[in-house]
């Protein structure tokens, strides 16, 4: 019986080293990630942890993996505040809370590359940044098609892309990042001055 119990307290204390190492990892990770973005060197991760490379990635198995933990509680609280407040201009709803990711993204370095990214690494129980922003996304889409406000063509996906790529082209510029997103959004044509003129070469003067 004892020696029973000696495993099975082997065994949680090996669990618990386990998610010691883990959380060890995330933290190093977070740091250098803000530091340096989607990049940032694996092995000094897995150094700053105190841990060696296989322990890191044994607990992830890709960077991507790494990246999404890293960044998923951020993003699990964009989630909770579009499902918490329904507007009554599903428009406007919209269009708030894609800026909001825009920036949000473009401050937080190498959260767009993550998003961007295919997905790779991550155990099926793992709902993936990616995943959850799309959910939430298609909700928000959905209301502002069912009221006209959104072009037909536009795509759920067509937004998550749109967002990411200001984000990118922005980082660590949120008023930039919210500015573009915002002209993306209206449109740059003002309607005043007409459609564009078609690109060529002006016609010569008619001879009298």
């Amino acid at each position: 019986m004892a020696e029973e119990k000696t495993a099975v307290e082997r065994e949680k204390a090996l669990r618990a080293d386990g998610q010691r190492n883990r959380e060890r990892i995330v933290a190093a990770a977070a740091e250098l990630v803000a530091r340096d973005g989607a990049q940032a060197s694996l092995e000094e991760i897995a150094r700053r942890a105190g841990v060696g490379s296989a322990t890191l990635h044994r607990h992830f198995p890709s960077r991507r993996a790494l990246l999404e933990v890293v960044f998923r509680a951020g993003v699990a609280q964009l989630c909770a505040r579009a499902a918490a407040q329904p507007g009554e201009d599903p428009g406007a709803e919209l269009a708030a809370w894609l800026e909001e990711l825009t920036v949000y993204t473009a401050t937080h370095r190498g959260l767009a590359a993550a998003l961007l990214a295919g997905p790779d690494g991550l155990s099926p129980e793992e709902l993936c940044c990616t995943d959850m922003l799309l959910d939430v996304m298609e909700v928000l889409v959905a209301r502002a098609s069912s009221v006209g406000a959104l072009h037909v063509g536009a795509t759920t996906k067509d937004l998550m892309l749109l967002a990411n790529a200001i984000a990118v082209a922005t980082e660590d510029d949120p008023a930039t990042a919210s500015r573009l997103l915002r002209l993306a959004l209206t449109g740059i044509r003002s309607e005043r001055n007409g459609p564009p003129s078609r690109p060529g070469r002006a016609r010569a003067p008619r001879k009298k």
